[in-house]
């Protein structure tokens, strides 16, 4: 065979593979298929490592270790899409689950009447959030933190300082992994979080406010216009993460049967993690969906690593590598922006 020929055969090779490529990528951002796989890759090495863990009461346990990961993930999700990021989550956690359990016992509050207030508050310094963002373009990251040490600081004055209370009864028995939803043997947590996870999905792809969201995040310049409010899209955005946080800080505080002033830091941490596994981007392309996976990707991960005695700075190193890989293969893909 002459050289021109075997050139011409290499460059037939390199070609295919170049298609190849193009539609495993075509397909990758259509359905997570690595995350899939690398979710059941690392459970079948911790089922086959760690005895008991492929038992249904262990996956129980997993699931229900996973929903408030995944529901404080779900604003972040939504944040991230439009290219904003949320750091009060931590600090918004604490103060509704601070809100449920010491102000009731202070002020004689219903439980009903304290979800409220915690929500309210959240919603409020969610929406201040957000304005302030894309009025004066100033970076997410310093605005979120900066409300959620308010949050805690608003609360902490109502309890002179107090970092620390117990939980309603019957929130605790809500979050035990031997739960069940109307008869059914599926934990509430985890039925809340699939409940959640399908109008989520719903919402981003079956409606004109999801479309917007996304319209916002591909090309804010664009979506301006074709006349979508992106100040509203912020405003709503980041009110709603709040508010997301503030539900998972009132679920925290019953699994967790009391509260401290730390009890919303794993889920902050947490929530990136998960939004960036799962293969969603800045500016998109993504959705909840890959963050389900990717919060129990994260799950599993622990779980694994905890079984097997690593240390928080082993987990920590993990973790970080887990990111880096994640973002050096997901950076490659085209923006939506540049798709539209």
């Amino acid at each position: 065979m002459s050289a021109g020929s075997a050139a011409r055969g290499l460059g037939r090779d390199m070609d295919g593979l170049r298609a190849l490529g193009r539609r495993l990528t075509a397909v990758q951002s259509r359905i997570p298929v690595l995350q899939v796989i690398a979710l059941l890759a690392l459970f079948l090495y911790g089922a086959e490592t760690l005895p008991g863990l492929s038992s249904w009461s262990s996956i129980e346990s997993i699931l229900v270790l996973a929903a408030p990961l995944g529901l404080a993930a779900l604003g972040q999700t939504l944040l991230i899409l439009i290219g904003g990021f949320d750091l009060s989550v931590a600090g918004i956690i604490v103060a509704s689950a601070l809100t449920l359990t010491t102000l009731q016992g202070k002020f004689g509050i219903s439980v009903g009447l304290s979800i409220l207030i915690a929500v309210a508050g959240a919603a409020i310094l969610g929406a201040i959030a957000g304005q302030v963002c894309h009025r004066f373009k100033i970076q997410p990251l310093i605005v979120t933190l900066a409300m959620g040490t308010i949050a805690v600081g608003v609360v902490q004055t109502q309890t002179n300082g107090l970092t620390a209370g117990g939980a309603p009864s019957w929130l605790t028995r809500l979050a035990m992994p031997t739960g069940k939803t109307f008869g059914i043997g599926l934990p509430p947590y985890v039925s809340i979080w699939i409940v959640v996870a399908i109008l989520a999905a719903i919402f981003l792809h079956r409606t004109a406010a999801g479309r917007r969201l996304l319209a916002t995040g591909a090309n804010p310049a664009g979506a301006e216009y074709s006349l979508i409010s992106t100040r509203r899209v912020w405003t709503l955005a980041f009110a709603f993460s709040a508010v997301a946080s503030a539900l998972v800080g009132i679920l925290v505080a019953g699994a967790a049967g009391s509260v401290t002033g730390t009890s919303g830091d794993p889920y902050l941490f947490g929530s990136v993690v998960a939004v960036i596994v799962g293969g969603t981007v800045f500016g998109g392309p993504g959705d909840y969906t890959r963050t389900v996976l990717g919060a129990l990707f994260v799950t599993v991960l622990n779980v694994v690593l905890v079984g097997h005695g690593a240390t928080q700075a082993v987990q920590d190193m993990v973790y970080g590598g887990v990111i880096l890989l994640a973002v050096s293969l997901y950076g490659r893909e085209r923006r939506l922006r540049d798709e539209v």
